[in-house]
């Protein structure tokens, strides 16, 4: 049985081994780095687990692990699965899946009450099946957009977004990656895994419950003030122009419904319809196959716009491009005096021959560039915004053709075409595994493996989104873990906790998610969880119950981070477009934590009794 993994000897402080009070100071030590911030968290987990190790290799105890017990973790099939889900997510983002879900559900609210809803369902359904930090960064310019669009302060839907993203988590065993690694932890230990919806037995009430206390109190509780205002914003406006496609999702619709009325950074000057220009353009004007459009804005702007589905570059240089389009990535390059085609249009000058690229848009002094991009003159200082080959920056950055030459992050073409064969994909894993047919680990090795064999991404792609220091933090915090374990620190621990508890199983269980919470504030989500797990495993085996009750409780509560900007990734993500003090995340957090926590304690037991 899963419980009997953990010591349940003489477990009182005074008969702790010297190992578990060395073990507790490491802990504690790593804690203080963390909320000071003294290195990254992969660094003091990585520093961590190393003291430990050769603490123990020095001393010759075997209450400490030897090294490969100790990098053990880093072979967890959690860990594992969390690696391949990243690529599938970057199938996802790559392929323009994301957007193309999300979409129809936003529509145009006209109140701050309908705009939660609009924006919170669709990111906590996504956040059930996708890793949480994708699906905040997809969402942060649409939910800047949507304040724009509907006037309500961004500092009320920022937060509201990262809580969103963490209660869809909390609903299935991919929601989160500390479901996930606890997930392993039971596998190695001989238990029976949990299946890909156990958790929504409590996850979806909490999900129903946070919800609607950000629905009746969000107004109330979060600040009513502007976001952030960057003072590195670039001021150049590149004039781009893109043409509608024939048939496409654009076509036949006005261009409020097209999303193209409020752009962030971005203003569309007229539309070029055969021979007739419309230059006021309104809400209600409707677009048609084939319309040129006319756009001035920020790069970043002009990036997000070029992505859309159902527009294309006007240019025909694009099409002409030799240079598949999953490889081509999109570079600035500000025109010296010296290039050999200043004083000639970029089509008279053949820029598409001379360098394998096509000119999508142009920067001129904040000017407003007439011509169409192909007869636009050059001139020294012109910034270009040129779509390329990956060897484009490498040739041209010690060439006099040009001062600066720059490739852009993640600017790669958007392949819409293959947006429903990655839904697809998704559909498929979370079916398989959801009717028994393969495990996680086998399911989403298999979705990444069929993501980059059907170039929904690239190896590139996939390799750049894995997050590498998630997997170091909980690779270094399996060891720990299991240093406390060993040790018997996690025993005693697990001792004091039932003793505070009076023994009584829903105090305990209480207890082990007050435990886990306080940790998730203060480090990482992945490293709480691994920690306290430990100490459930300990508890349960001290009460002489099933531990799978304690379990559920630690994956939710270590997803449950309101009260702190620094305990999750996505609160952090937000802190500064919403224009946050920490002081924001304490006044609507506290009171979220406390119904999320009367919610699981109060349900757990119930679905999931303490037998024996």
């Amino acid at each position: 049985m899963l419980a009997s993994s953990a010591p349940i000897a003489d477990t009182s402080v005074t008969a702790m081994a010297w190992e578990a009070w060395f073990t507790f100071a490491v802990v504690a030590g790593l804690l203080a780095g963390l909320a000071r911030r003294w290195a990254g968290a992969d660094l003091l987990c990585l520093a961590a687990l190393t003291v430990v190790v050769l603490v123990g290799a020095v001393t010759g105890t075997d209450k400490l692990p030897d090294p490969g017990e100790a990098v053990a973790g880093f072979g967890n099939t959690g860990l594992v699965t969390i690696a391949a889900l990243f690529i599938v997510v970057a199938g996802l983002v790559k392929t323009g899946a994301l957007d193309l879900a999300v979409a129809p559900m936003l529509g145009r609210p006209k109140t701050h009450r309908a705009a939660l809803t609009r924006m919170m369902l669709p990111v906590a359904g996504l956040s059930a099946f996708l890793n949480n930090t994708p699906v905040v960064a997809m969402f942060l310019p649409i939910v800047r957009d949507l304040a724009r669009r509907t006037g309500i302060s961004p500092g009320q839907l920022y937060l509201p977004l990262s809580y969103a993203s963490i209660f869809g988590g909390l609903c299935t065993l991919i929601g989160t990656s500390t479901n996930l690694i606890v997930n392993g932890l039971v596998i190695e230990d001989g238990g029976k895994p949990f299946g890909m919806f156990d958790m929504a037995w409590v996850g979806l009430p909490c999900l129903i419950v946070g919800l609607t206390f950000l629905l009746l109190f969000g107004k109330a509780l979060l600040p009513d003030r502007g976001g952030a205002v960057s003072l590195t914003e670039d001021p150049r406006e590149y004039t781009v122009e893109v043409i509608v496609d024939e048939g496409g999702p654009m076509h036949d619709k006005t261009v409020e419904q097209a999303g193209l009325r409020h752009l962030p950074g971005l203003f569309l000057t007229g539309i070029v319809r055969a021979d007739q220009v419309i230059p006021a353009v309104g809400p209600e004007q409707k677009l048609m196959g084939g319309d040129r459009l006319v756009l001035v804005g920020l790069v970043s702007s002009v990036v997000d716009l070029l992505k859309m589905r159902g527009l294309s570059p006007a240019t025909g240089a694009v099409a002409a491009l030799t240079t598949p389009k999953v490889r081509r990535q999109l570079v600035e390059a500000v025109v010296s005096d010296r290039c050999p085609i200043v004083g000639q249009s970029i089509r008279a000058g053949n820029f598409r021959s001379r360098y394998g690229a096509a000119v999508i848009a142009i920067a001129r002094s904040g000017k407003r560039l007439e011509q169409k991009i192909g007869d636009v003159v050059l001139r020294p200082g012109d910034t270009l915004l040129i779509e390329a080959g990956p060897g484009f920056v490498d040739r041209q950055r010690d060439q006099p053709d040009f001062f600066l030459v720059s490739a852009l992050e993640d600017s790669a073409p958007t392949r819409h075409d293959r947006a429903y064969l990655a839904i697809g994909v998704l559909v498929a894993m979370v079916a398989a595994v959801t009717l028994g047919l393969v495990s996680m680990l086998v399911g989403a090795l298999v979705a990444a493996v069929v993501m980059m064999a059907t170039r929904c991404c690239t190896g590139s792609e996939a390799r750049r989104s894995i997050d590498w220091p998630v997997l170091i933090v909980i690779g270094a915090a399996l060891g720990l873990g299991q240093s406390l374990q060993s040790s018997g620190g996690a025993a005693a621990l697990a001792h004091g906790v039932i003793e505070a508890a009076g023994g009584r199983p829903w105090l305990v269980l209480a207890a082990v998610y007050l435990v886990t919470v306080l940790l998730t504030e203060v480090i990482t989500n992945n490293a709480a969880a691994v920690l306290v797990y430990a100490i459930a495993i300990s508890v349960a085996a001290e009460l002489g119950v099933d531990p799978r009750p304690l379990l559920i409780v630690v994956m939710l509560a270590a997803s449950a981070s309101f009260a702190s900007p620094i305990g999750y990734q996505t609160n952090l993500m937000v802190f500064g477009p919403g224009g946050y003090r920490f002081t924001d995340y304490l006044r609507i957090g506290l009171p979220l934590h406390a119904l999320i926590m009367a919610t699981a304690v109060t349900l757990t037991p119930l679905i999931w009794p303490f037998n024996p």
